[in-house]
């Protein structure tokens, strides 16, 4: 087993996550490409997973 973080759970979902952070880093502004994107700084990166977060709570809340 596996015990990297970044793994996804569900496998039928892998591309509907990979969908959801292109949105979230377009809506941050930050230059999202499919593959290696290791020229992103720190600051770039923790505002896609923060805002997928951020959207992710928003939308369980609504679901309450």
């Amino acid at each position: 087993m596996s015990n990297n973080s970044n793994s996804i759970n569900v496998p039928e979902a892998r591309n509907a996550m990979e969908q959801f952070k292109m949105e979230c880093a377009n809506e941050v502004g930050v230059n999202l490409k499919q593959g290696y994107n290791g020229d992103l700084t720190s600051r770039q990166a923790g505002s896609v997973g923060g805002h997928m977060v951020k959207k992710m709570i928003e939308a369980y809340e609504r679901s309450m």
